[in-house]
């Protein structure tokens, strides 16, 4: 089979070229998210707590000078809240909320993994049930030596009344800093 050889019929996720995907660990699971929307990976620090806000929302953190706010991806998933160890740390991501501005928020996991290279035929669509979070979180499932890696739909895992809350409470914390 040559290189331009066109896909099968399987409409998977999108192009033909390999993409790039962060990994990282979950509470045993492994999962992926396009490094497109990582912009750095921080060590778990001191998380300022902001009342009334969703479970999944551990707090905010201040990085160089910018209110960015945690979710905690495990309660996102409805699931107990990650606990905190060594290897926890904080993966800052750029989201596009609905209103189509851009979201600087960061997302608490396990443990960085690495950087893996997928190409569009290792992904299958996302499965209609049997994972143990949302189907529309899901963009596919990455076949990564042997084994599967949930890859992450970022836009629907950080979507919705939270990010909305998150966008308010950060204009309303920029106001009040100016």
């Amino acid at each position: 089979m040559s290189a331009s050889t066109p896909a099968t019929g399987r409409n998977t996720v999108a192009t033909a070229e390999p993409s790039q995907y962060l990994t990282f660990q979950l509470a045993g699971e492994m999962f992926a998210i396009g490094i497109l929307a990582i912009r750095e990976i921080i060590e778990y620090g001191e998380l300022t707590t902001v009342p009334m806000m969703p479970p999944s929302v551990r707090g905010v953190i201040n990085l160089r000078g910018a209110v960015v706010p945690v979710i905690d991806l495990q309660a996102r998933f409805g699931r107990e809240s990650t606990p905190v160890g060594k290897r926890t740390c904080i993966v800052i991501v750029e989201v596009e909320a609905e209103d189509g501005e851009r979201q600087v928020l960061g997302i608490v996991v396990d443990a960085v993994s690495e950087v893996l290279d997928i190409a569009a035929a290792d992904i299958e669509p996302a499965p209609a049930f049997g994972a143990r979070i949302r189907a529309d979180f899901i963009q596919g499932m990455g076949k990564v030596r042997g084994r599967f890696v949930i890859l992450l739909d970022l836009a629907h895992v950080l979507a919705g009344d939270e990010l909305a809350a998150l966008a308010e409470h950060a204009g309303n914390t920029d106001t009040a800093m100016a």
